[in-house]
């Protein structure tokens, strides 16, 4: 989704600042502030320490004497130089940042009221999900959640109970539903702010032009040629069988593939079973967004 806005040739492409890992987080030249957990919530009780380091990011001001105090490898120089003249260029030429992150996502409220963010917010459904973080090997993590109070007081508190219950589980099945359910259950509530605009995977994958046509003007972005022919590498082709590869600096879990193959893959992920209990974890959360009898 992002390298497809990025297309339009109207933003510069800025990879998950809020990934608590390094790469690609924890990179003070394009974030210069310390990420303590995933999904960090910024609001106003702790903005002081987020406000003018977002404000450089989005500005697409690279900051090179903090990041070259802390990161110094050759692929970190690599890396710096690669956005450190994407973000001067960026600027200098009117381009705006694009925040591809999924760990920014309890943070979108604050970005939006308090920098004036346009959000796009991409859900997918349940088991498409869990399915593929099993292909990945992902593992939940609802700890990070709960050890962030402001964050459940004003978002999760429903969901406490749920998350709690898993959160020393070995039951990585429950625990991945819990994620889903208390995130997106935030999700259903972002949506009355008016810059946060929930587009579902399944939609670009079934009709990626007309989705992805709507999802440009929620961003007030021009179409471009090269957005048809992203499109086009992005929906065609059977991808590799890699959970993981490279593609410049980056490494992605990004795969081509056709819409039968993107919608369908959890079916030779989970069992029948499994399926069953997926969608019956988050039948609550997930009539909000989706007909479950049709997934």
């Amino acid at each position: 989704m992002g390298k497809i806005l990025g297309a339009s040739g109207q933003l510069v492409y800025v990879n998950e600042p809020l990934n608590p890992g390094h790469p690609p987080g924890r990179s003070p030249g394009v974030l210069n502030a310390h990420v303590t957990h995933r999904y960090q919530y910024i609001n106003g009780d702790n903005e002081d320490q987020w406000l003018g380091a977002f404000r450089d990011t989005i500005a697409l001001r690279y900051r090179f004497v903090p990041e070259l105090r802390t990161n110094h490898s050759p692929y970190d120089l690599a890396r710096m130089l690669k956005y450190g003249f994407a973000f001067t260029r960026g600027r200098l030429t009117g381009k705006r940042a694009l925040l591809d992150d999924p760990f920014a996502l309890m943070s979108v409220p604050w970005l939006v009221d308090r920098l004036g963010c346009a959000a796009v917010v991409l859900i997918r459904s349940p088991v498409g999900l869990v399915g593929s973080w099993r292909k990945l090997g992902w593992k939940a993590d609802v700890s990070a959640l709960l050890a962030q109070p402001t964050l459940m007081r004003d978002h999760l508190e429903p969901y406490r109970e749920d998350l709690e219950s898993y959160e020393h589980s070995s039951d990585v099945l429950g625990r991945m539903c819990a994620l889903w359910r208390a995130l997106y259950g935030a999700v259903a509530e972002m949506r009355r702010l008016g810059d946060v605009h929930v587009h579902r995977y399944e939609d670009l994958v079934s009709d990626p032009r007309s989705a992805f046509s709507s999802m440009y003007q929620d961003s007030g972005l021009t179409w471009a040629e090269r957005t048809d022919e992203a499109i086009e590498e992005s929906t065609n082709g059977g991808g590799s069988t890699k959970s993981h590869a490279f593609r410049g600096l980056s490494k992605t879990a990004y795969r081509p593939m056709s819409a039968g193959t993107a919608l369908n893959s959890y079916r030779s992920r989970l069992s029948d079973e499994e399926i069953a209990r997926v969608k019956n974890a988050t039948a609550d959360v997930s009539a909000l967004f989706y007909d479950m009898a049709q997934n």
